[in-house]
């Protein structure tokens, strides 16, 4: 019996050396080919997903919605107890346990509800892999993260911030947003594999027509070009309902008082997540149930995804340019992630939490973002430059973004402290420098997983992935936090420690070698399948033609 739906062969391969004959099984792959193809209703279903789960409620209106709420309930730390309100230099409030600096409740949240995240993924990462299960995976994380975006139309009042804690850790900001895009993402490598242009190169790589490697190389570049479009089709489509965004607030009067403010942020929350949910449906109508492995004997739905992970992990010994890999991702994720969360808390004060002020950022930055990252793949198509040369020149720009923010340690002249900065180069909320430059990594970070890890198990991989992300995001918040909380709330000190995190982590990057990866895939997928590891089934390998090596 064999497993359809997936090819490894296709998608790792690079040519054997000639007399290599245990080799030469390797570039069949153990599984048939796939028997869908993929159509352009599917195509565009699935970038349309991405229109409506932008991350405008989940890393902009959600987090600033929460930061406002905070703000208007704390009180200076000057006076006693909530007899002074917040001043834009010192606002506190006790959270669990001890009276903390906004931005710390902040940084500390984000850590507890990417501690969630990676064991909710841990534990179902595991299930796409199986049966027809993960666009239903998708859907509930959908339809729940979309349920409680209307939830915060019921939170905006300040002492209803105890309330945010939990919308903000569960809702479309953190947990569901996440869980729903990380299953959504990893389907862009069976998209990519089902091309028609694809599946032709497939044939003439098994007729001898052509060799692996250039079967190969068409299709990482079909799988950059899958997820560069989904990124450039969400940007425009973000600037559309932004458009739409700033009606309603000059409709609800954003600007006239601190309660209307406040107000408008939690009905642009609900308004996103109507929008995610119509541009959603398409894709749970069009997207082809391609079938995954066999849950092998003895193994359950609740323990499966902690048995892939455990053997994943013990694997990726085996697997080294994917454990290489997945070092400089949990490291650069951590330098990201949180980089992301301190740059916005900067922003919202700075700009005193105005809706409208947010809106009109975010166009000006989601119009450079759909620029960088078009940009990019256009380079990368005319030059056939690799995804890791594309990954390094944007990891660069990362850094320079550290950089900006260590200089603020010592001085109020820059360092995300004015106005004039956030339009320049801010980071949550993009705007032109992040747009252009930074934006890209959420492409190529995800198509270099791609690049490293075994079609069979994309899915549990691309979750594994998600968990040490998620594992990194929430270790980066809560070191940043007591760097704050040490530093007298000096907001701009966790830079000197993501700026270092970030060299360190480009060391690993630059130790990655895509080549000799997928001849170490080959060999995993070959030696899995006769051990039955990750299913119950046994395939027989095919034997390529020679010329076709």
């Amino acid at each position: 019996m064999s497993l359809k739906g997936f090819v490894p062969e296709v998608d790792h391969g690079c040519p054997p050396t000639a007399d290599s004959e245990s080799n030469r099984a390797v570039y069949t792959g153990v599984l048939e080919h796939s028997e869908f193809t993929t159509t352009r209703k599917e195509l565009w279903s699935y970038y349309l997903y991405y229109v409506g789960n932008n991350g405008l409620s989940g890393f902009n209106f959600g987090p600033s919605q929460f930061q406002n709420l905070l703000f208007l309930a704390g009180y200076d730390p000057s006076e006693p107890p909530f007899t002074s309100p917040c001043t834009t230099n010192a606002c506190v409030l006790p959270y669990l346990g001890k009276v903390r600096d906004i931005n710390s409740i902040v940084l500390l949240t984000n850590g507890i509800s990417f501690a969630i995240q990676a064991v909710l993924l841990l534990i179902v990462g595991a299930w796409a892999d199986y049966g027809h299960w993960r666009p239903n995976i998708t859907i509930f994380f959908t339809i729940l993260a979309v349920a409680v975006s209307f939830a915060w139309l019921g939170v905006d009042q300040p002492e209803q911030w105890r309330a945010s804690v939990v919308l903000y850790i569960l809702g479309p900001n953190h947990d569901l947003f996440k869980c729903s895009l990380t299953f959504w993402t990893a389907a862009f490598p069976g998209l990519a594999r089902d091309l028609p242009e694809v599946k032709r190169s497939y044939h003439e790589a098994i007729t001898g027509h052509k060799t692996v490697l250039d079967h190969a190389n068409l299709a990482s570049l079909a799988r950059n070009r899958i997820c560069n479009i989904s990124f450039a089709v969400c940007s425009v489509g973000e600037i559309i309902i932004l458009a739409l965004m700033v009606g309603i607030l000059k409709g609800l009067d954003s600007d006239e008082s601190v309660e209307n403010n406040t107000r408008a942020f939690s009905v642009l929350i609900a308004f996103s997540g109507g929008l995610w949910l119509l541009c959603a449906l398409p894709w749970f109508w069009l997207e082809q149930r391609r079938p995954g492995l066999t849950l092998p004997p003895g193994a359950t739905l609740l323990t499966i995804g902690f048995k892939q992970a455990y053997v994943a992990l013990q694997e990726c010994s085996r697997l080294k340019q994917t454990f290489l890999y997945l070092i400089f991702y949990f490291l650069m994720g951590d330098v990201l992630n949180t980089t992301v969360t301190v740059i916005a808390t900067l922003q919202n004060s700075i700009v005193a939490y105005s809706t409208l002020q947010l809106t009109l950022l975010l166009i000006v930055g989601i119009v450079a973002q759909a620029l960088g990252i078009y940009t990019f793949w256009l380079v990368q198509k005319r030059y056939k430059l690799s995804t890791k040369t594309m990954l390094s020149f944007n990891v660069f720009w990362i850094m320079i973004l550290t950089v900006w923010g260590l200089i603020g340690i010592h001085t109020d002249k820059f360092g995300f402290k004015h106005v004039w900065e956030i339009w320049l180069p801010e980071l949550r909320n993009p705007q032109v420098f992040y747009g252009l430059l930074v934006c890209p990594w959420y492409a190529y970070s995800q198509t270099m997983i791609s690049e490293v890890s075994p079609l069979p198990q994309m899915f549990l991989f691309f979750a594994l992935f998600s968990v040490v992300g998620k594992t990194s995001a929430f270790i980066g918040p809560l070191v940043s936090s007591a760097i704050i909380t040490a530093a007298n709330g000096n907001d701009n000190m966790p830079f000197a420690f993501l700026f270092g995190l970030g060299l360190v982590s480009t060391g690993f990057l630059w130790a990655v070698d895509v080549e000799k990866s997928r001849s170490e895939l080959d060999q995993f997928v070959l030696a899995e399948g006769s051990r039955h590891v990750f299913t119950a089934v046994e395939t027989s390998p095919v034997e390529l033609p020679a010329s076709s090596k």
